[in-house]
C-alpha cells in the first residue's frame, strides 16, 4: 500500500512539473494552457485554498483540487504534447542536485541578513 501511495506521490510531483511544461508548449492549446497554468501555479504555490493547519480540510485540498485539475489539463492537452513534457519532467527530476551550490546560496542569504541586522542593529547596544 506505501509503495501505491509513494508512486501515486511521485506520479503526482511528475505531472505538476509536465503541466507547467505543457502551458509555455507551442503546441497546447489557448484554453488548456491557461487552465494549465492555473493548475501548476496552484500546486506549486504555498498559499492554499484552505490552509494545511486546518485539520483535515488543510491536506484534503491538496488531494483533491491538484489530482482533479491535472485530470482535468490530461484532457485538454493533446496526448503527444503530453508525452513530450512528461519526459522531459523526468529528464529533470534525473538531473543531479548541487548540495555545494544550495549551501552557497543559504549562505549568501545567511551573509545577507546578518549585514543587515548590523546595519539596521542601533549603535548603542540595547
Amino acid at each position: 500500500m506505501w509503495r501505491r501511495a509513494r508512486a501515486w506521490a511521485r506520479n503526482l510531483k511528475r505531472d505538476v512539473h509536465a503541466v507547467w511544461l505543457a502551458a509555455r508548449h507551442p503546441g497546447t492549446p489557448w484554453h488548456a494552457k491557461a487552465l494549465a497554468l492555473a493548475v501548476a501555479a496552484y500546486a506549486l504555490s504555498p498559499i492554499d485554498l484552505i490552509p494545511d493547519f486546518v485539520p483535515v480540510l488543510g491536506y484534503l485540498d491538496d488531494l483533491l483540487i491538484v489530482p482533479l485539475g491535472i485530470l482535468a489539463v490530461r484532457r485538454l492537452i493533446p496526448p503527444d504534447v503530453l508525452a513530450e513534457c512528461r519526459a522531459d519532467a523526468d529528464a529533470a527530476a534525473r538531473r543531479p542536485r548541487s548540495l555545494a551550490g544550495a549551501t552557497a546560496i543559504i549562505l549568501l542569504w545567511l551573509g545577507a541578513a546578518a549585514l543587515m541586522l548590523w546595519w539596521l542593529w542601533p549603535a548603542g547596544g540595547w
